[in-house]
C-alpha cells in the first residue's frame, strides 16, 4: 500500500492518519531511521492521546502491509507487472523489474482510489497541512530507532508537493516513480514506460476492491 490507501479512512483522526504515513516518510528522510512495531506498541495506551494515536497509525501501517503484500491479488498483479517491466527493460534488469512491479501496483492502487474520490484526497491534504510538524517530529522520535530529525520539514514538502495528484496521469506518475528510483539508487526509467503504466492502470483499477479486501480473521479489533 501507498500513502493514500493507508490513510484515507482516517482523515477524521489526524494524528492516527499521520502515523500511517510515518513508515513511508522515514526512508525519504533517513533510511537508518525506522518506525518498527516494537517501538510503537508500548505507546498505544500512553496518556498523551496524540502520541498513542501516532503509535496506533504506525502499527496500522505495518498491519496493512503485512496482509496486503501476502494477498494473492497483489502477488499476481505485481508478478504480471514485473513481467512487463522485464520486457521493456530487458532480462538483465533483475531487481529493478521486481521492485518496479511491486511499487507500480501500489501507486496505481492509490491512483484508482483518488480517481474514485478526489474530494477525499483534498481533505487528506487539508488534514496533513493542519498538523504541527514539530510536534509530529517529536512524537515520532519517541518511537523510532534514531531521532526523526527533519521530519517537520519533510511534512511541509509533502504537503507542498502534493505528488499523489500526479498518479492520475501516466507521464506524471512515471516522473514521480523516477524520483523514487533516484532515491534508492536505481537506474532511471525511460519515458517510453508511460505506455506500460497505461497498460497496468486498468488492470489494477478493476481489481482495486479485491486488493483492499482485508481477510476478516486478520482485521484489527477496535
Amino acid at each position: 500500500m501507498n500513502y493514500f490507501a493507508h490513510g484515507r479512512q482516517f482523515v477524521n483522526q489526524p494524528y492516527f492518519m499521520a502515523g500511517t504515513s510515518v513508515p513511508d516518510w522515514l526512508p525519504v528522510l533517513n533510511r537508518r531511521v525506522k518506525a518498527l512495531p516494537a517501538g510503537a506498541r508500548p505507546f498505544l495506551e500512553d496518556k498523551d492521546p496524540e502520541l498513542s494515536a501516532v503509535a496506533a497509525g504506525i502499527l496500522q501501517h505495518h498491519h496493512d502491509d503485512g496482509w496486503f503484500h501476502l494477498s494473492e491479488k497483489f502477488i499476481n498483479l505485481s508478478m504480471a507487472c514485473t513481467g512487463h517491466w522485464r520486457e521493456l527493460l530487458g532480462t538483465q534488469s533483475g531487481l529493478r523489474s521486481r521492485f518496479l512491479g511491486h511499487v507500480l501496483v501500489e501507486l496505481l492502487l492509490d491512483a484508482e482510489l483518488i480517481r474514485r474520490d478526489p474530494d477525499l484526497l483534498d481533505e487528506y491534504y487539508r488534514v496533513m497541512e493542519s498538523l504541527d510538524g514539530e510536534r509530529i517530529e517529536k512524537l515520532v522520535s519517541t518511537m523510532t530507532t534514531k531521532p526523526a530529525s527533519g521530519l517537520a520539514r519533510l511534512l511541509v514538502v509533502f504537503c507542498r508537493e502534493r505528488f499523489l495528484y500526479d498518479y492520475l496521469e501516466d507521464a506524471t506518475l512515471l516522473r514521480r516513480l523516477n524520483q523514487v528510483m533516484r532515491r534508492v539508487g536505481l537506474e532511471q526509467i525511460p519515458a517510453v514506460a508511460a505506455s506500460l503504466v497505461a497498460t497496468m492502470r486498468p488492470l489494477v483499477g478493476d481489481q482495486a476492491d479485491q486488493l483492499l479486501a482485508e481477510p476478516a480473521e486478520q482485521a484489527i479489533k477496535r
